[in-house]
């Protein structure tokens, strides 16, 4: 408390459930601030994903569909997720097997970028099916292969990667160095 109180900064307990209790001398108004700095920081970095909805009908033509599949590709793109949403009218209803070929070639044309989340299912007159953008792979670094060396001899030995301490040869260990078995 006494050590505290002349340099002038807090006593912040850590670990009050502690035997014995564990207590840091800081200054606290600046811990505070600089916790509050780093959570806005990592707010900031942070990205709202948000859900896109592209709408068709089962006799959607050619040049219409190839619009909305390039929309559908610009917001995979940015991140986000896309709701494909096909409506029946009418005497549609009788022949949802279109509704379900047109989400297919959608999922075929599109499982490059992205993957399916939700499966088409029917909602009253709508078939819905909800598409995410696939995860990023990171590739893994793969160590550098070590050069073989040509120049040096065959017949020299090689040295050991760890020292041992104390090893056969006589030579005593330094005081509290940690024994390791050759």
């Amino acid at each position: 408390m006494m050590m505290a109180e002349e340099a002038d900064l807090d006593l912040v307990e850590i670990a009050p459930t502690a035997q014995p209790p564990v207590c840091r001398i800081m200054d606290y108004g600046k811990f505070k601030f600089q916790e509050a700095k780093r959570l806005h920081e990592s707010k900031g970095k942070q990205r709202q994903i948000e859900i896109k909805e592209i709408k068709l009908r089962p006799q959607t033509d050619e040049n219409d569909f190839n619009i909305k599949m390039r929309k559908l590709r610009e917001f995979i793109a940015e991140g986000d997720k896309v709701k494909v949403t096909l409506r029946f009218r009418g005497r549609e209803m009788a022949h949802q097997e279109f509704g379900v070929r047109q989400l297919d070639r959608i999922k075929l044309e599109t499982e490059d970028i992205c993957v399916v989340e939700q499966f088409p299912r029917m909602e009253g007159r709508l078939m819905v099916m909800m598409v995410a953008p696939k995860k990023k792979v990171v590739p893994v670094a793969k160590p550098a292969a070590p050069k073989p060396a040509a120049s040096a001899p065959a017949a020299a030995p090689a040295k050991p990667a760890v020292a041992v301490v104390g090893d056969a040869a006589g030579t005593p260990a330094p005081a509290g160095a940690p024994k390791i078995a050759a």
